[in-house]
């Protein structure tokens, strides 16, 4: 293992040594090493268009914007293939949190998210991905042997 020095303002060390204490790190070393890993992974994935996934996108909007949750209606209609299951969650008298599950490839599941989270009146957006493998397996499930699709996270 290497030893390195850094420089970071108060403002963002204050920012790790609350990471730290929330998640019960050890050390400051293991927070930034955790952060450095997330951060690698989140790229690694974003650079795999190919690579199949399932993956969570959540995000809040004003249901209150003009023609807006027909908007998001039609966008998630165009790519049912990706959305495996939804939840909508009334927040308040204006606000909407949305929260959906998608399998298809990185690419598709990431256009899917940027067309819904652009929309003017959505905020607060986040898509988690976890890289998959695909694989067709024959087993029985009680009603005899078939092969069908198992995705393994």
């Amino acid at each position: 293992m290497q030893r390195i020095t850094i420089t970071i303002e108060d403002e963002l060390l204050a920012t790790v040594d609350a990471l730290m204490q929330r998640r019960q790190y050890a050390s400051r070393s293991e927070a930034v090493r955790d952060l450095i890993r997330a951060a690698a992974a989140a790229r690694e994935v974003a650079s795999a268009d190919a690579t199949p996934c399932v993956a969570v996108l959540r995000y809040v909007y004003d249901h209150a914007t003009r023609a807006l949750a027909e908007r998001l209606t039609h966008v998630i209609h165009d790519h049912h293939d990706l959305s495996v299951a939804g939840m909508h969650v009334h927040l308040d008298h204006a606000t909407c949190l949305e929260v959906t599950v998608l399998k298809g490839t990185v690419g598709a599941v990431q256009h899917l998210a940027d067309a819904l989270t652009a929309q003017r009146g959505v905020r607060h957006a986040n898509l988690h991905v976890v890289p998959a493998q695909v694989a067709n397996t024959r087993h029985d499930h009680g009603a005899g042997a078939v092969v069908h699709q198992h995705i393994h996270a």
